[in-house]
């Protein structure tokens, strides 16, 4: 099967920002690169606390799963950046928001983040048949 790029709805498709697609399609699975919380219409990060990073970060991941054609609910593994796992709590109060039923898998670790942002977060996306 053939591989597939998904983009970003918002994103301006003059605009590149690395050798990387928004997420891949293939195989039934959709691999959705790591996001923050960048406004896709003005191609910036908005930085602000890890609440609104996370809520920014996670609607960037949807908007992306949506244009595939899946939805959070299909969400089966995500790997978070935290800039400071002391902020864990916190971010994963919104994080669980964004999923009912079964949780994904999830790994949590500290890193250090470009352009000073507080969370970046990828997903595995099993599609729905």
């Amino acid at each position: 099967m053939a591989k597939t790029k998904i983009i970003h709805p918002d994103r301006d498709p003059g605009f590149v920002t690395g050798a990387y697609s928004d997420g891949v399609l293939i195989d039934g699975f959709l691999y959705v690169s790591g996001q923050a919380c960048v406004d896709f219409k003005t191609s910036t990060f908005v930085l602000g606390s890890i609440e609104e990073e996370t809520t920014r970060t996670l609607d960037n991941i949807k908007a992306i799963i949506e244009a595939a054609g899946a939805t959070m609910d299909d969400v089966v593994k995500c790997t978070v950046h935290l800039s400071n796992i002391n902020d864990f709590d916190r971010y994963n109060k919104v994080y669980a928001s964004y999923f009912s039923g079964i949780k994904p898998a999830r790994t949590t670790v500290q890193s250090v983040l470009a352009e000073n942002i507080k969370v970046e977060i990828d997903a595995i996306v099993k599609m729905p048949s």
